[in-house]
């Protein structure tokens, strides 16, 4: 099956806790973290809470990087999420585990933007004049074609 995008949820569990409340050294990471994926970085925004933890979001033409910090429980939740193929969003993760100093990192992957029943590959971006969805993509049903909420929207634990 084939989706749009990969995201990560990155736990890092048991890190070093000075480093997740420097604000200049969560920025660096996570853009070091974007590069080292080779990501294309469209900007970035961090915030410094006191009397500490960081959170802070790095934009990629890819997606994004987010993070947001408990140095008072040595834990960082991190989101990487990608679309295409010409990056690989696992670099980015493991390296801000490794930065962090992470004795107890974990990574859940989700794959987004699944839509449709084939296994045709889809592409990320659409060119202009090019229709949404393929000619043998049919997705229909509520929630997909409106903004309206699903009545059969699904929550996960």
């Amino acid at each position: 099956m084939h989706a749009l995008g990969t995201h990560l949820l990155v736990e890092l569990k048991d890190c070093q806790s000075d480093s997740l409340s420097d604000p200049d050294f969560v920025r660096t990471s996570m853009i070091d973290a974007a590069k080292k994926a080779h990501a294309t970085i469209v900007d970035d925004k961090f915030h410094h809470f006191s009397p500490f933890g960081v959170s802070g979001v790095v934009v990629i033409a890819e997606s994004h990087l987010a993070i947001h910090t408990w140095p008072e429980y040595r834990y960082a939740a991190v989101d990487v999420f990608t679309c295409g193929e010409t990056l690989k969003p696992e670099v980015a993760a493991l390296h801000l585990a490794e930065v962090f100093r992470s004795q107890n990192p974990s990574i859940h992957e989700i794959k987004r933007g699944i839509i449709g029943i084939t296994n045709e590959k889809l592409a990320h971006k659409i060119e202009e004049g090019e229709p949404p969805l393929s000619e043998t993509a049919h997705v229909t049903g509520k929630g997909i074609e409106s903004d309206e909420r699903s009545e059969n929207f699904q929550v996960v634990y």
